[in-house]
């Protein structure tokens, strides 16, 4: 058995063997991390590791101390039920994560703790089946079916006091106009002081997340590809008022392994990308 040692003074639960690889249970403060807003003696992330490959449910935090995620892993990489959170504590999204995608049930939620979005994938990542957009009052959006993820027979849109506001009919994800039918709320819709649509912190870019140009400085409208600091994209698409309305986030692990491609569009997420191996 390979030797194991101590890698911070006074440290008796993150070893090391004698290859420098990380096995068993660690926990990752904020003095390892380095991350604005974290104590140094602060947990940012905690789980096992198998030849410095994670494995099991690793569990991340908010620097308020909230739980941030809840992923299990497989030989390094995401693979099983994971939990999302918003930094107030309410879940954020919650699925079943197989292959570097989304399968099965899906959903995502408004910060207030209500459905915003309920899905359901195929074991390729597409959406398939019914499928239903909600407001933050937890009236019923929009509902339909889709096929290999794209838009398929009769799709219902509603007013947020619950009135039907269109019927559209799709084939193959293009619209036959010349059925679509659309409807005026029969009774009055009252809002008191809405607040603004809910927006996902994954679409807003990081500090250290730049242009790959020189002299080129981020400036929040427009279409613009932004680098990590690896030198990796980390989020692609049109952007306004510094958000990501439509376009793309990639999301990487530790080791810089493309993990996921998350899919946006009109500032709300729809789905996942296929990632291609290579």
């Amino acid at each position: 058995m390979a030797q194991s040692f101590e890698i911070y003074k006074k440290d008796t639960i993150n070893k090391l063997d004698s290859e420098g690889k990380k096995h068993g249970f660690w926990i990752f403060f904020g003095r390892m991390k380095k991350l604005p807003g974290y104590a140094d003696d602060q947990k940012v992330e905690e789980g096992k590791f198998s030849e410095s490959k994670k494995i099991g449910l690793w569990k991340e935090y908010f620097a308020n101390g909230n739980i941030k995620n809840k992923i299990p892993y497989e030989n390094g990489r995401p693979s099983g039920y994971a939990v999302i959170y918003h930094e107030n504590g309410k879940i954020y999204e919650e699925g079943l994560w197989k292959n570097n995608r989304w399968i099965g049930d899906y959903k995502l939620y408004y910060d207030n703790g209500q459905v915003a979005q309920e899905f359901k994938f195929n074991t390729s990542g597409k959406r398939e089946g019914p499928q239903k957009y909600y407001y933050e009052n937890g009236q019923v959006m929009i509902e339909g079916s889709w096929q290999e993820g794209k838009e398929a027979g009769l799709l219902k849109e509603y007013h947020e006091n619950g009135d039907i506001k269109a019927e559209k009919y799709f084939n193959g994800g293009a619209i036959d106009p010349a059925k679509t039918k659309t409807y005026e709320p029969k009774k009055p819709i009252v809002k008191e002081d809405p607040p603004p649509p809910a927006e996902s912190p994954k679409v807003v870019p990081k500090p250290e997340e730049k242009p790959n140009l020189p002299n080129q400085i981020f400036t929040g409208e427009g279409q613009w590809t932004l680098y990590n600091k690896n030198k990796q994209i980390s989020k692609d698409g049109f952007f306004h008022k510094g958000r990501l309305v439509n376009g793309k986030v990639y999301f990487y692990s530790e080791d810089g392994i493309l993990i996921r491609i998350a899919v946006y569009k009109d500032g709300g997420y729809v789905g996942d990308a296929v990632i291609e191996d290579k």
